[in-house]
Order: C-alpha cells, then structure tokens, then sequence
C-alpha cells in the first residue's frame, strides 16, 4: 500500500527538520514530483476505477484500469466489446487489440452467452482466420508461409520484434 501525505504536513515535516522541500535522498522534489503528489491526494476514483504503482518510488509512472461496471446497456441484444489487452501477432487481433469474431458482429444473437464468447476466441486462437483480418501482415504470412507464421506466433510470446513491432513476452 502507498502511503499519501498532504503537501501540508510534507512541508510541515521538512521545516521542522530545517530542510526546504526534498524527496528521498535529501535531493529536491521537482514540481512534476510534487503536483503529482498533491493531484493523488485530491484523486477520487469511482468505483470502476482502480490505479496501481508498480514502483512505490515512481507516482509519475502508473496504470490505470477502468472496468465497466455492467456488460453494456444493449446486452444480450448487442454484443459486449472485447478488446485485447496484450498484444499479441494473430491475424484477427490488430495491434490495438481489436478482436475480429464473427459472433461479436453480424453473427450476434442474443442466445449467444458470455461463455460462446470465451470458446470462440480460444478456437480463433486455435485456428486464426486469414481470410476475415484486422492484421493483415500476419494473415497475409499464414496464407503464404505457415511455418514463417507459427515462427513469429513463438517469437510474439517469447519476447521480441516481428518486423518494427516489439512484442512483450507473455509465456511464463
């Protein structure tokens, strides 16, 4: 848990200590460290909001993550948004994280389940569809050269570039 202070006693602390306004180490605060220090004491997050600092040390680097706090007020009639969070080399995912399914465009009908979704994206990542893209690199590669591809598809989740595109590793 990070520990905030008020600006108000930060400052009251450091002039008791006879000092002007310093971070760690006795080195003085930049104003990006101290307007980001006083704008998290202010922060009021809804509840589909949370924000997390993976260095305690660092606030101006952090991530936030917005959840909605329903599926979406057309559902079950429109299908939910489905957006890819890691990026990933497939013909069907570009590299924004849009998801090319067919179930979750003209193929929607509201029998279809949170779970049809779920089996539908496992199976596309079974057996990616080159012939309905949103990469067309990669889908143009399937089609021409399929070792090339499951290449790439292993280099994408070990960690690395295809192409100018650097892909982060995802395999534990």
């Amino acid at each position: 848990m990070i520990k905030l202070f008020s600006l108000k006693q930060q400052k009251k602390d450091e002039e008791s200590a006879g000092g002007n306004r310093t971070g760690a180490g006795g080195k003085k605060a930049s104003a990006a460290q101290l307007r980001i220090q006083k704008d998290i004491n202010e922060l009021n997050l809804p509840k589909t909001c949370e924000i997390n600092f993976p260095d305690d040390d660092d606030l101006l680097n952090f991530r936030l993550i917005i959840s909605p706090d329903e599926v979406g007020q057309g559902y079950p009639h429109d299908p939910p948004k489905v957006k890819c969070e890691t990026l990933v080399y497939h013909p069907n995912i570009d590299l924004e994280g849009n998801v090319c399914l067919n179930i979750l465009r003209e193929d929607w009908k509201p029998v279809l389940t949170i779970n049809s979704i779920i089996y539908g994206l496992q199976y596309l990542f079974l057996e990616p569809n080159p012939e309905d893209p949103l990469n067309k690199e990669a889908a143009e590669v399937l089609q021409t050269n399929r070792r090339l591809f499951e290449q790439n598809v292993h280099r994408s989740l070990r960690g690395g570039y295809i192409g100018s595109t650097y892909f982060e590793r995802c395999l534990k």
